[in-house]
C-alpha cells in the first residue's frame, strides 16, 4: 500500500496463545473403540466399484466444456448491493502481464474486480520499496494522466529516511543482513461499489502481512486487516487506478495459536511465493 496513497500497511497484531487439539475418547488406544472391523464381502467390494465409477463419469461430465458460461446459474458478482461469490466465470479474466502485474483486463465488472485485486496485492509488495520495481508498478497500475504525479509522491514517501528507519529498513529500502523483509497483501474478496463501460469503483478486503523477520528484529511481522477502495477508469483498453483510499477491517477474532519464530516466518516467506489473482 502506498503511503500517499491513504494506505499504511504497517499495523496489526495477530492473536496469541496455545494451539489445543482434542483427540478421541475411549477407554483404549484404539481409535475404532476397540471394536474389529467388519471385512467385507464380494458383492460390497462390486457395489463399492460401481460407485466410484459413477462418481468418476459424474465428474468428468461436470467438467465438460459447453457453451454456457460457468456463473450462468447465479447471480453476476458485479451487482452493486448483491453477495455472490469470488468464482470463475466462463471469461479469461486477464489476458497478459506487465512484469509481474497481470494486465489485459476483461472490459466488464469481473474484469475491474480482478484489476483491483491484483493491483492491490503490487502496491502492498516489498518491490514498492525499492525505486526501480516501485516505478514499473506505479505506471502499471494507475492511468497514465495520474501516474506521473503519483510517481513523485511516491518516491517522496517511501525514500523518507525517518520512515525506512522506523520500519527497519536500510535507506535502499532492503532489509538489514541476515533479515528478511516482509510485505504482502492476501485478498479475501471483492465487491463493485459502482459500474459503466468507462469507470468502476471497486472494494477489496484483504489481510496485510507485515515486519521483519529476523533473530534480532524490532519489528516482527505482524497481521492486519483492511479494505482499499479502488475508483477505475478504461484507458488504453484496460482498467486503472485513478484513486485509491484505505480503511480498517473488518478484523476477524484472532484464534488462540502461538506465534511462530522469526526462524520459522523467515523460512516460509521463502519457502511459499505469493499469489496473483483473478476471477
Amino acid at each position: 500500500m502506498s503511503p500517499g496513497d491513504e494506505h499504511d500497511s504497517f499495523g496489526g497484531v495477530g492473536g496469541s496463545g496455545q494451539t489445543r487439539t482434542r483427540l478421541p475418547e475411549g477407554n483404549s488406544g484404539d481409535v475404532y473403540g476397540g471394536a474389529r472391523r467388519p471385512v467385507r464381502s464380494s458383492r460390497s467390494l462390486i457395489t463399492v466399484v460401481g460407485v466410484v465409477v459413477l462418481l468418476i463419469a459424474a465428474i468428468a461430465f461436470a467438467n465438460r466444456g459447453g457453451t454456457e458460461p460457468a456463473d450462468a446459474a447465479g447471480p453476476r458478482s458485479g451487482t452493486p448491493g448483491r453477495t455472490a461469490p469470488t468464482s470463475a466465470t466462463g471469461v479469461r479474466p486477464v489476458t497478459g502481464k506487465n512484469g509481474t502485474i497481470p494486465t489485459g483486463y476483461a472490459h466488464d465488472d469481473q474484469g475491474a474486480q480482478s484489476a483491483a485485486t491484483n493491483y492491490a496485492v503490487a502496491l502492498g509488495s516489498v518491490e514498492m520499496f525499492v525505486t526501480a520495481t516501485r516505478n514499473e508498478i506505479v505506471t502499471t497500475v494507475y492511468a497514465p494522466d495520474v501516474a506521473g504525479s503519483r510517481q513523485g509522491e511516491l518516491d517522496r514517501a517511501y525514500s523518507d529516511k525517518d520512515l525506512l528507519t522506523s520500519i527497519g529498513l536500510r535507506q535502499d529500502g532492503t532489509a538489514p543482513q541476515g533479515m528478511t523483509f516482509i510485505s504482502r497483501v492476501i485478498p479475501v474478496g471483492s465487491k463493485v461499489e459502482s459500474y459503466n463501460d468507462n469507470s468502476a469503483t471497486v472494494a477489496v478486503w484483504y489481510s496485510s502481512l507485515f515486519g521483519i523477520a529476523g533473530e534480532a528484529s524490532k519489528n516482527p511481522v505482524s497481521e492486519a486487516w483492511y479494505t482499499d477502495t479502488f475508483e477505475l477508469r478504461w484507458v488504453g483498453g484496460d482498467w486503472k487506478v485513478t484513486k485509491s483510499t484505505q480503511k480498517d477491517g473488518p478484523v476477524p477474532v484472532g484464534r488462540d495459536q502461538r506465534a511462530s519464530s522469526a526462524q520459522d516466518m523467515e523460512k516460509a516467506v521463502g519457502e511459499f511465493g505469493g499469489f496473483t489473482y483473478a476471477r
